[in-house]
């Protein structure tokens, strides 16, 4: 379906608001739960490592259900589509927020995760498929602010609901957003034509194993010892098997569940392989910096999340110049400008002390944010430009869930390296801690406390654990910059937008 020219730009920007309502709840919620983890388990009974399956669940089912996206708007209809997956949320949030114990927690996670999967490939489908091409890359940053917004929003609420409501409200908040999105899409949506299709059952079940597979690997692997564990060993054993049947099977069957032929596209797979990078980068470091100001610097939950929040609205200013910007400078040149930018924050984050006033803490964040849109909206433009109008739902699917892997590697080495890197200072500071060093000397006399004192060893115990775990998040940020510089060189596959496809009439 093409853009109806009779269709006003009020229309346009009413579905532009209902795409985006649907959007912000589905990516809110992914980061919303993790500051309220702690207050979850002592309500549900569930101990550290049990609470940490509400989050896994939640992106195990949304992963396996995002790249479907295409086949279902294909069998269901958009509109049919959209607001089915609004009502299922809205329904599964609902009972998560009245969950009474950890299995059905789990179970209405994953619930809600099938139902939110398909949100943001939708409501970019949607755009796409609303806006003309003169058009796109405006009504794009538009949509990118809310989607650069709702990830940094997430914590920030989720912080002032631990700290002065229920945890139950982190759920509950859904209800009206969903309740004016499903009505909007009532209203707005334009429905498409619906196909009679046979579901490849056998590509089906292999990619719910693959994906299964490694989103499971990817979130407990460091928590279970990586691959001195049999189960994660087994588990990135399936999914090396099971991706190489998926992609040999899918690339010589036209009828696959996904449409494989997509990244013959070299644009689409150049933007795909970057996004992977970048988000790994970025969101990687974005999860694990809570977890430093909270467990080691003595900020609270809403603090935290406050700290954090200049960086989405940093972003959200950067988009609003990308489509003025679009008309004069090649894409390709603003996403290697947005890709440098982020990476200098990242670097600035490398240098982090223990001691850090706020400001410290959140002009890096700021400039990561001005990084992150101007890359988002032209990698999304360009990712889908030279796609077929009936490839574009499939492709916004997959390009989506490649969004939530790079997220879900990049957490997954990020915590990693953390963990261990927070050992290995840990272990070179305790050598320092000897009767026969005079530095140690000397500072046992500075501070006029005795070696013999256990509340002095205990003191010291905490400032080496605090020390060592800064200097693990200085390499987890030092890491995240080089990852940033390494997907630089995919800039180069991209081919040189269309004039017709950037150019923005007002």
């Amino acid at each position: 379906m093409s853009p109806s020219k009779s269709m006003t730009s009020m229309t346009k920007w009413l579905i532009t608001i209902t795409v985006m309502l649907a959007a912000m709840i589905e990516i809110i919620d992914t980061t919303i739960v993790n500051v309220a983890l702690k207050d979850m388990a002592g309500s549900l009974s569930a101990n550290t490592e049990e609470i940490s399956w509400i989050v896994t669940s939640y992106i195990v089912s949304s992963a396996i259900f995002m790249p479907l996206t295409g086949f279902l708007v294909r069998v269901v209809g958009r509109k049919r589509l959209l607001f089915i997956n609004i009502i299922g949320f809205l329904i599964f949030s609902m009972l998560c927020g009245l969950a009474t114990s950890l299995g059905e927690m789990v179970f209405f996670r994953i619930m809600q995760g099938i139902f939110g999967a398909s949100l943001v490939p939708l409501s970019q489908y949607v755009l796409r498929d609303t806006f003309d091409p003169k058009e796109q890359v405006k009504a794009m940053a538009i949509w990118g602010i809310g989607i650069m917004a709702a990830p940094v929003l997430g914590p920030t609420i989720g912080g002032y609901i631990t700290d002065w409501m229920n945890w139950r409200w982190i759920f509950y908040i859904n209800i009206p957003v969903c309740l004016i999105a499903a009505t909007m899409t009532i209203l707005f949506i334009s429905e498409t034509p619906r196909q009679k299709l046979k579901i490849d059952w056998g590509g089906l079940l292999l990619m719910v194993i693959t994906i299964s597979a490694l989103q499971i690997f990817l979130d407990r692997g460091n928590s279970d010892g990586w691959l001195e564990s049999h189960f994660i060993l087994a588990l990135l054993l399936i999914w090396i098997i099971g991706a190489f049947i998926f992609i040999i099977r899918g690339w010589i069957n036209p009828k696959n569940i996904l449409n494989l032929h997509l990244f013959k596209d070299r644009n689409y797979t150049a933007s795909c392989i970057l996004l992977v990078l970048y988000t790994a980068g970025i969101f990687g470091l974005m999860t694990v910096q809570p977890l430093i100001m909270q467990g080691f610097m003595n900020y609270s939950a809403s603090l935290s999340g406050e700290l954090m929040a200049p960086r989405g609205i940093a972003a959200a200013v950067a988009m609003i110049f990308v489509a003025p910007l679009a008309k004069k400078i090649d894409l390709r040149f603003i996403i290697f400008l947005g890709i440098l930018i982020t990476a200098y924050g990242n670097y600035l984050y490398a240098h982090i002390p223990l001691m850090s006033d706020p400001w410290n803490l959140t002009y890096p964040g700021i400039i990561q944010g001005f990084g992150m849109g101007f890359f988002f909206v032209p990698v999304s433009t360009m990712a889908l430009q030279t796609l077929k109008p009936a490839d574009l739902a499939e492709g916004s699917g997959m390009f989506s869930f490649f969004r939530n892997l790079g997220t879900s590697v990049g957490t997954s080495i990020m915590v990693t390296i953390l963990t261990q890197q927070a050992q290995v200072a840990w272990h070179d500071m305790v050598k320092n801690i000897n009767p026969a060093n005079p530095n140690y000397q000397s500072w046992l006399t500075h501070t006029g406390w005795q070696a013999q004192d256990q509340s002095t060893l205990a003191h010291i115990a905490n400032m080496i654990i605090s020390q060592a775990n800064i200097i693990s998040f200085d390499d987890v940020a030092y890491l995240s910059y080089l990852l940033l510089i390494v997907s630089v060189p995919f800039i180069f596959l991209l081919s040189k937008p269309s004039k017709e496809g950037i150019s923005i009439e007002h």
